[in-house]
């Protein structure tokens, strides 16, 4: 997410004049209803009269109110207050500038109707009829209402991306109604101009009726296009950038957050969007800090394999591999802590490498050491002969280089068993870890510490070495007690060089 960018003056100056310019633009439709009529009725000489009082009315007093019902945001963009304190006004702006607008339009309506009965100068003009009259004052109230709602909620999605983009603040009241705005948009684009002519029909005929109709049809063709371009823009341009984040999210951008820029439900669901986000974009993080204290497929097999995090327990036919540094304790006397550790993690990362080539998951890490198992949890075909590929692997990386700045060379012992293997999350409650438990884990264990009794790399059990069915030549070193059993089990050495290298 980019952190907020403070607004300049300049920047702020213009969001708060494309306000009062939207609020203004009232006007410029009005003055194109009038000059309509004043063409098509051919009353030039009642010009004056009509545009005057609209320029005061729908321009003057207009953006005086305007000014007034800015002022709390205002405050809040110079920083005079809170976001709190302006944030009720921001949601209410479209329905308040709506009645703003219709207010002024009700006495401008009723003058020039009434104009005839009392103004010399439209004498000349046709009386209306107390239908057309009332149903063109009705509508042309519900237009202006309709008009300036929309374009003012048009700018409100400009306003709150500016917000958003310079203070990092989203919406999180929601006053309007989707399902109301749908409806009054069908109501001013087909129900208002219908009812105009059908009211037109009823109150004339002959040339009059012609001059009306031609007026009326002349103006509900500009009203609707201008306002179905301001209301599809209100309506579809807040669904257009959620489903743009949608599709960013989907592709596996959690760093999103999207402006809140509707006052309706779908500013709400963009809000929730953005939690939602936020939820995984948080999930995703304890997947990546997870996954770098537990192997990333154990740790993906966790995550998916059961809803509650957890895998349960379960007994399956697994070869466990361990490895250790020979003489570590040695290397780790006359060598700065810093310098250890990097040449341990290099050597480390050398050493998984092979494991997960040949399908392994390393368990856990232990000091100089790791614990790999292979079929468990991952399912791995011929987990024997993969565990005793990788382990040739190793030995064949680890001793062909040294690790970190001072150049370390580690000598790695290797015990590897096939067997039995319980596996499953155990801990107490919200400490939980994967394990691996059973006789196989522990021979692999002493399999490994018995290579510094025989001076060898890589020791595997006898179940290891008949689940390998000859693939590699190995070295009988007959039986040997290994603590923790009570009977001599019988081990083999398996030489790094004795086979072609993996592939």
């Amino acid at each position: 997410m980019n952190a907020p960018v403070p607004a300049t003056p300049a920047e702020t100056a213009a969001i708060r004049r494309r306000y009062l310019w939207m609020m203004a633009s009232a006007y410029v439709v009005d003055l194109a209803f009038a000059l309509i009529f004043l063409t098509l009725m051919g009353q030039w000489a009642y010009a004056p009269y009509t545009l005057i009082p609209a320029a005061v009315l729908m321009l003057g007093a207009n953006v005086l109110l305007a000014h007034w019902l800015f002022r709390p945001i205002d405050r809040f963009l110079r920083g005079d207050a809170t976001y709190d304190s302006a944030q009720r006004r921001i949601t209410q702006l479209p329905l308040l500038s709506a009645c703003a607008v219709a207010a002024l339009e009700i006495p401008l309506t009723v003058y020039r109707l009434t104009a005839p009965l009392w103004l010399d100068a439209a004498a000349s003009l046709p009386q209306s009829p107390a239908a057309d009259a009332i149903s063109t004052t009705v509508i042309l109230i519900v237009f202006y209402f309709t008009y300036a709602y929309f374009v003012i909620s048009d700018y409100i999605s400009k306003l709150c991306a500016f917000i958003f983009r310079h203070h990092g603040r989203n919406l999180e009241l929601f006053y309007g109604r989707y399902a109301v705005k749908l409806f009054v948009a069908l109501l001013v684009a087909s129900i208002g101009p219908l009812a105009l002519v059908i009211v037109d029909l009823l109150s004339y005929d002959g040339d009059r009726l012609r001059e009306e109709i031609a007026v009326n049809a002349a103006s509900a063709l500009l009203g609707v296009a201008i306002a179905a371009y301001f209301i599809g823009r209100s309506l579809l341009e807040p669904l257009r950038v959620l489903s743009r984040a949608m599709t960013n999210v989907a592709g596996g951008d959690f760093s999103l957050r999207v402006p809140v820029t509707s006052n309706d439900e779908v500013g709400e669901l963009t809000g929730q969007f953005n939690t939602m986000v936020e939820g995984l974009r948080e999930r995703e993080r304890i997947r990546e800090t997870f996954g770098r204290y537990v192997d990333e497929s154990v740790a993906s097999t966790i995550l998916h394999r059961e809803g509650q995090g957890v895998l349960a327990g379960e007994t399956r036919e697994a070869t466990i591999l361990f490895t250790d540094i020979a003489g570590f304790t040695t290397i780790a006397e006359h060598l700065a802590p810093d310098r250890l550790v990097e040449a341990l993690n290099e050597y480390l990362e050398t050493v998984l490498e092979p494991i997960r080539a040949h399908g392994g998951v390393v368990n856990t890490f232990i000091g100089d050491g790791l614990f790999a198992s292979f079929n468990m949890p991952l399912a791995c075909e011929n987990h024997a002969a993969a565990a005793v590929r990788a382990a040739i692997d190793i030995q064949r990386a680890v001793g062909s280089r040294t690790f970190g700045d001072q150049g370390v060379a580690f000598a790695t012992r290797i015990g590897i068993s096939t067997g039995s293997v319980i596996g499953g999350s155990v801990g107490a409650g919200q400490r939980m870890s994967f394990t691996l438990l059973g006789d196989t884990v522990n021979l692999a264990s002493r399999l490994e510490e018995l290579n510094k009794h025989h001076g060898t790399r890589i020791l595997v059990s006898e179940s290891t070495c008949t689940a390998c069915n000859g693939e590699f030549p190995v070295a009988a070193l007959g039986s040997v007690a290994v603590r923790g059993r009570s009977d001599a089990v019988a081990i083999f050495s398996v030489d790094p060089n004795s086979q072609k290298e993996s592939p």
